[in-house]
């Protein structure tokens, strides 16, 4: 029986992975410290494919180049290759986009594909990355049952840079719906939120709704350091 690794550091995948992966074929191992991925313990379990739904380091090329490491990317790749994707996308007006499974590489976002699915960007970013978990999950097994063969990408490269903490900042000369689209895309568990500075205090947004041309949000407020 072949055993399966998933590499991740993010709660809502690692409890799709408790929920899922029972019932898929093979034997299942769950890394969620980088101290755990090293090339002895891998090559121990030899494992058929190494699944990464998110993972915050650099791996190895040790291990990239003697295992089948299989890591999502949620662009329509080679279109949005790069850091912050789905605060890029938001950005630019996109209200869908593409789920990538690809083969890893020593390049970032260069992999051949294994398959691509459909996903909406609506809701908060936690909303979306829920989501984007459960369809992660859906194409592991499908990779597990059906061995696809990857393809390389095709079409224009665009490259997205990774956001930073100071982007957070609302642009008060936004337009409502670009202030509501800059709230829920920064709306999820550890990520920094939207917020103003005003006088010596900060206010961070979450939970925005739209009604007609208003707009309702929680807000946080705390003392500038």
């Amino acid at each position: 029986m072949n055993n399966y690794i998933v590499a991740t550091i993010k709660d809502w995948n690692i409890a799709q992975y408790k929920k899922r992966t029972p019932a898929y074929n093979g034997n299942w191992h769950l890394i969620t410290d980088k101290k755990e991925l090293t090339y002895n313990h891998l090559k121990h379990l030899n494992p058929k494919y190494i699944f990464f739904p998110h993972w915050s380091w650099i791996v190895p090329e040790e291990i990239i180049n003697n295992f089948n490491c299989v890591c999502f990317h949620m662009t329509d790749l080679p279109y949005g290759r790069g850091g912050s994707p789905m605060q890029n996308l938001i950005s630019l007006g996109h209200t869908t986009t593409k789920l990538s499974a690809l083969k890893m590489e020593e390049s970032i976002d260069t992999g051949p594909i294994y398959l691509k699915r459909a996903l909406s960007l609506e809701g908060t970013a936690q909303q979306i990355f829920l989501r984007c978990s459960a369809l992660t999950f859906d194409m592991i097994e499908f990779i597990v049952n059906d061995n696809p063969e990857v393809t390389p990408q095709e079409g224009p490269v665009t490259a997205f840079s990774r956001r930073n903490p100071s982007q957070s900042v609302i642009d008060t000369n936004l337009e409502l719906d670009d202030i509501f689209d800059h709230i829920r895309m920064l709306d999820a568990d550890s990520y920094p939120k939207a917020y103003i500075k005003h006088g010596k205090y900060k206010l961070e947004f979450t939970n925005a709704k739209k009604s007609n041309d208003a707009l309702t949000a929680n807000i946080k407020l705390t003392l500038l350091e």
